[in-house]
């Protein structure tokens, strides 16, 4: 009986453990391993994640089980956690669902979820994931959604992750043709290159297609066979180049078709104005050329039209008149002649008109007050002539009008002075205000001249008295230029040519230093004995992805800050740095560091601005504390999940809040972008502009 004893007793143990190692207590501990990789919980969304309690069933916030108690579903989107993914969750083998969206995870999915046998969904988009895509997902069975958008992902796309779709070899667009069940194909705002898998666009079931803001090359292959379901078709921000393909017409049921900012070549194809379910065209920013094709006015519920920065030739096309909808027209930047069709009042709900840098000429429609829903109207850069329609007072919304360099006479109408000198500007014959160039009734009003010696003797005496004004005007006005010009010395901005900074060798090329503060020495010794700082490790306090940052500091306590700029060839020559140099100059603001001047050189290139003690952008954003700043833990406004959940308002300053809440929205997730923690993610400065400018215009960026 002992013996008995003795067996069952080590075998019950043994049950036991094998009982615990599959219990919801080792999911548990699994789960606190990944909140252990969480290195920023903003929200406190994992307060409830704690060793002792209930089972992560009943809990942890964000997570399902199945009916057996086994975790199946983990989502927790939106919650601005930070840190990497944890290999642990590998051993949550009944896991179906991964949804981390809208967080803040860096590095790459481990290798270890290949384990994950019962994966079918992955979605971690809006994060800062980056490398190449892991070829294991590929392996996994049952996955059916996958969306890795919104991350830093680069490399090409592996024919792997389309194992499952019965075929192994070739490139993407073969495998990717295979994925008959693909519905939802979204690969955008990463870093991928190589060929887009246009190869989805024939899938049976596929309605949404968005390899947008990526690096893709190559051409739009022909489309035989459009998916019936085809919906959204999204390509922009790429470098794909040729033609867009005749037999895009194929997709009949298309909704939204974005093929902007590309190296796009060709025409448009006619076979667009035919698919009439259409609600958005974009093919701005390419090298189109040709006309505006006739019968888009058959696209009888078209919102969108932007064709902006083309080469397209001829006139807009009346029928687009037929487009009652049409909410945003923008045709600007191209070569288009002849006037503005007279029945553009059909499109009542028309909010945004951008026609500007064309050819166009006539008179200004007096049918344009009649779109009383217009916010944007922007007809400059044209030969535009006559007078400024009155009628343009009824357009009560309009928060954007330029109608500057033209061929405009008249006056102004004064319920548009408002727009300022600049809505105006560079129209030879306009007058009043807000133009500083009056309105006169010419000389008709001198009188004939009279035999009779009274009104000699009167005109005689009008004459000399005018002389006397004359003459004290060109005195006092004299006297006024020769004070202005004494003032205007003191003020000007001191140049010194001089040796690239920082150098005494005599023989190297003679460059320009140029001070706009009168703060700054002078003197060029004192700028070569401070500028050696350049090439002293300890100066240096900060540095990007355009250049290092150093501190200078000259005899008297004075201290600026001196980036030194890696141009890379990126600035053609001296006028170009100097015109964008002006621009940057002419900032003021009381949350911006002011320009103190600038070195140029063809070897070397300088900012000088005012030095800022509190840190930088970067650390005040990311939770770096300096003395003297406002928080130590960085801005707690600035984060997507305010975006997401409607409450972004809170974060704008009072002063905007007159402004469109949606445009701010706009401007502030570009800044978001701007500051992302993964260099290799914000945009370049041509992109920003770009980027404000569309905002400008009432786009979506």
């Amino acid at each position: 009986m002992r013996r008995i004893h003795q067996f069952v007793l080590p075998h019950a143990l043994l049950l036991l453990i094998l009982i615990t190692t599959v219990s919801p207590a080792t999911e548990k501990e699994i789960l606190l391993q990944f909140k252990g990789n969480i290195t920023d919980d903003p929200l406190n969304s994992l307060v409830s994640w704690v060793s002792s309690g209930s089972s992560p069933c009943e809990s942890f916030r964000g997570v399902s089980c199945n009916p057996d108690g086994f975790v199946d579903r983990i989502v927790l989107w939106n919650f601005s956690l930070a840190g990497v993914l944890s290999p642990a969750l590998s051993g949550l083998k009944s896991l179906r669902v991964l949804t981390l969206f809208g967080n803040r995870f860096s590095g790459n999915i481990p290798l270890e979820y290949a384990n994950i046998q019962t994966l079918w969904k992955i979605n971690v988009s809006s994060n800062s994931l980056s490398g190449s895509i892991p070829e294991f997902i590929g392996d996994l069975p049952n996955i059916r959604l996958l969306d890795l958008s919104k991350n830093g992902y680069s490399g090409q796309i592996p024919s792997a992750l389309f194992k499952y779709c019965n075929a192994l070899t070739g490139s993407v667009q073969e495998p990717i043709s295979n994925c008959q069940s693909m519905n939802h194909l979204d690969l955008s705002s990463n870093m991928f290159s190589g060929l887009a898998p246009f190869g989805a666009l024939t899938l049976k079931n596929i309605s949404y297609f968005n390899v947008s803001h990526n690096r893709f090359r190559g051409q739009i292959p022909d489309i035989g066979t459009c998916g019936e379901g085809m919906e959204v078709f999204d390509a922009s921000w790429n470098e794909l180049t040729g033609d867009i393909p005749l037999s895009i017409s194929n997709c009949r049921n298309l909704k939204f078709l974005d093929l902007g900012f590309n190296r796009l070549t060709g025409s448009i194809p006619t076979g667009i104005t035919g698919l009439e379910r259409l609600l958005l065209i974009r093919l701005g920013n390419n090298s189109i050329d040709g006309s505006i094709p006739l019968n888009f006015g058959s696209i009888e519920f078209l919102e969108v039209l932007d064709l902006h920065n083309l080469k397209l030739v001829g006139e807009v096309p009346d029928d687009l008149s037929n487009c009652q909808f049409l909410r945003l027209l923008d045709v600007s930047g191209n070569a288009l002649e002849g006037e503005i069709p007279p029945r553009f009042y059909n499109m009542t709900n028309l909010e945004i008109l951008d026609l500007h840098r064309n050819q166009l000429n006539g008179s200004i429609p007096p049918s344009l007050g009649n779109l009383s829903e217009l916010k944007y109207l922007d007809l400059s850069q044209n030969s535009f002539s006559g007078s400024i329609p009155f009628s343009l007072e009824n357009l009560n919304n309009v928060v954007q009008f330029n109608l500057s360099f033209n061929n405009l006479s008249g006056t102004i109408p004064s319920r548009l002075q408002h727009f300022g000198a600049l809505a105006f500007f560079n129209n030879p014959e306009l007058c009043g205000a807000p133009l500083e160039t009056s309105c006169s009734s010419g000389n008709n009003g001198v009188s004939p001249t009279s035999k009779k010696p009274k009104v000699l003797s009167v005109s005689a005496i009008v004459a000399i008295v005018a002389a006397a004004v004359i003459l004290t005007g060109v005195c006092v006005v004299s006297i006024m230029n020769i004070k202005a010009r004494r003032r205007r010395r003191e003020d000007e901005t001191m140049v010194v040519e001089s040796t690239p900074l920082g150098s005494t060798d005599s023989n190297v090329i003679i460059g320009k230093l140029v001070l706009f503060s009168k703060s700054l020495p002078s003197k060029y010794e004192d700028w070569e004995a401070g500028t050696k700082a350049l090439l002293d490790k300890e100066s240096l306090i900060g540095g990007g992805s355009i250049g290092s940052v150093y501190r200078t500091s000259f005899e008297g306590g004075v201290s600026i800050a001196v980036k030194k700029l890696e141009t890379m060839g990126r600035i053609r020559n001296q006028d170009e740095f100097e015109l964008e140099i002006g621009r940057l100059g002419n900032l003021r603001h009381p949350n911006l560091v002011s320009f103190q001047g600038y070195y140029w050189s063809s070897t070397m290139q300088l900012l000088l601005t005012e030095f800022i003690p509190n840190g930088n952008l970067y650390d005040n954003l990311h939770g770096l504390n300096y003395p003297g700043t406002s928080t130590g833990v960085g801005n707690s406004e600035l984060h997507w999940e305010l975006l997401e959940s409607g409450s972004a308002s809170a974060c704008f300053d009072r002063s905007l809040l007159g402004f469109a809440e949606n445009e701010l929205i706009q401007v502030m997730k570009l800044g978001l972008i701007c500051t992302s923690e993964i260099p290799a993610r914000r945009p370049s400065m041509n992109e920003v502009v770009q980027v404000l400018e569309s905002i400008r215009n009432g786009l979506e960026s």
